[in-house]
């Protein structure tokens, strides 16, 4: 069960199949957007309610684009979750009933834990975010800007604090549909920390070390990869821009439906400005610079494009821009090209900092403060300093080594042996 975008959906495509591999019958619940997206990795698939694309263009999205990250962009989305939530909630009331166990991701897990609770099977997490109170690093939707071990510790509590609160209305509504009592979801939350349930976190150790001071049971097991789509072929004019000059820098903004309306015109300059063939990725947003197809930008060259799975673009790519949403960052990482980041919302400043802290992008560009000249520096930063793509390179090798498949695959093994 997972519910957000397709970043929150896709790393589970391929889980999917591994599970589906070592014998399991596999469905994925999540929003109807992304039906094609599941059932075309050979998986099935059950609807839930909700519109992440139409919910960003709603005017709270809107508004909550333009907040940003920090305390009152968190404030904003965890109001506006509620409602979101309670339509969440009702379309897992059938979810469930025919499973022999729920994997649940970081945003269903506090609703599907009551679903698991009424069909008496087990449950584990896949997150995708470290969600966790811990000295290490503040929320990760505070940033990456450290308060100390205690500070830090504190926050995280606060943050569990309130999105207990947000979530719980939308459980004591579903428990209730569920024929289970009215307990507080902060009482369920408590509940799992005491049993040691298991939440295995899909991203890699390399990337974002096991905090020590995490309880037993939460375990970080590196990135669980999108399914491939073996019919999928690159047109054309892509292998034809690709090697007809140097290797390009990608400009990508992935689900992020509201961009500033200033952004294609910022962008271009900033490429003309780095002197850079560039690949510009439509996304949600629908981002185009340079029209269409190939057009010129001073004696260089710019290729919009649609949906090109990150597996094979980005290993063709000399940097990538983009806005550290998870799923993108993990591609890049993947690929073991240095990053610029342009965080927006949520979790994207964490991770943009993530990457600086490791050396393989610049400092971050928050949108609300970006320019052309920034955007131009930092691409040129991260193309002249060969430290960055050798980081790059080298982080990648560290998590092709990795299965987090595997560590999953284990966990379900031993709740259902039980």
């Amino acid at each position: 069960m997972t519910a957000g975008s397709r970043g929150d959906v896709a790393p589970y495509t391929g889980l999917g199949q591994a599970l589906r591999a070592a014998g399991h019958r596999v469905t994925v619940a999540t929003h109807g957007t992304f039906h094609g997206l599941v059932t075309g990795s050979g998986l099935a698939f059950r609807p839930l309610p909700g519109d992440p694309y139409a919910a960003q263009l709603t005017p709270g999205g809107r508004r909550l684009h333009r907040l940003g990250g920090g305390l009152r962009g968190t404030a904003e989305f965890v109001r506006q979750g509620r409602r979101y939530l309670d339509d969440l909630a009702t379309g897992l009331v059938d979810v469930g009933a025919d499973a022999d166990v729920l994997l649940l991701a970081t945003t269903t897990a506090p609703l599907g834990y009551s679903v698991a609770q009424r069909h008496g099977i087990p449950s584990i997490g896949v997150f995708l975010q470290p969600v966790a109170p811990t000295g290490d690093f503040p929320p990760v939707l505070l940033g990456d800007r450290s308060f100390g071990p205690v500070g830090n510790r504190a926050l995280g509590r606060g943050a569990e604090a309130v999105s207990a609160r947000a979530y719980d209305r939308s459980s004591r509504r579903l428990r209730h549909q569920l024929g289970l009592p009215p307990v507080p979801l902060a009482s369920l939350l408590k509940q799992a920390r005491r049993s040691g349930w298991p939440v295995l976190h899909g991203f890699s150790p390399s990337v974002l070390p096991r905090p020590a001071d995490w309880r037993p049971g939460l375990e970080v097991v590196g990135y669980w990869w999108p399914a491939d789509d073996p019919h999928w072929t690159p047109p054309p004019e892509l292998t034809g821009f690709l090697r007809d000059g140097p290797p390009p820098v990608l400009i990508t903004f992935g689900s992020m439906a509201v961009l500033d309306a200033e952004l294609p015109a910022l962008v271009g300059t900033a490429l003309r400005r780095a002197g850079v063939r560039a690949i510009v990725q439509a996304g949600w947003g629908g981002l185009r610079v340079g029209g269409d197809g190939v057009r010129p930008v001073s004696n260089h060259g710019v290729l919009a494009v649609g949906d090109v799975p990150h597996d094979w673009l980005l290993p063709r790519v000399a940097a990538v821009v983009h806005h550290a949403g998870a799923g993108t960052t993990a591609a890049g990482l993947r690929a073991g090209v240095p990053a610029v980041t342009v965080p927006l919302i949520a979790d994207q400043p964490f991770w943009a900092a993530r990457l600086t802290r490791l050396g393989v992008a610049a400092e971050p560009l928050p949108a609300r403060r970006l320019t052309a000249d920034r955007l131009a520096d930092a691409i040129r930063t991260v193309l002249d300093r060969p430290t960055y793509a050798q980081r790059a390179r080298h982080l990648a090798g560290r998590i092709a080594a990795e299965d987090g498949h595997a560590a999953v695959l284990r966990a379900v093994d031993r709740v259902t042996r039980r």
